[in-house]
């Protein structure tokens, strides 16, 4: 148990920030969930509109600090990589 003021206060904080982390990585794996249902759907304009959507999200994941920009890049680029496939098939 934290003893004193500031490590009650950082518990909190703490506790705070894991709860709002793990609703923004249920809300960016859900994108990208969506993306590749779309994507294995074959319906390629659902399958664009959803990887905006995914960037987006993921976007605003680095900003809040939930990921990493290189983490984020990573997604992306495979997301991307993904869909390119499907079309050149």
């Amino acid at each position: 148990m934290p003893n004193t003021k500031s490590a009650i206060k950082r518990v909190k904080t703490n506790l705070k920030r894991a709860e709002r982390n793990k609703s923004v990585k249920s809300v960016l794996k859900t994108s990208i969930s969506r993306f590749q249902e779309a994507l294995d759907s074959n319906n390629m304009e659902a399958a664009k509109t959803a990887l905006v959507r995914a960037y987006k999200i993921i976007d605003k994941a680095v900003v809040q600090g939930v990921i990493h920009k290189n983490n984020a890049s990573r997604k992306k680029s495979r997301l991307a990589r993904m869909l390119n496939r499907k079309i050149a098939v």
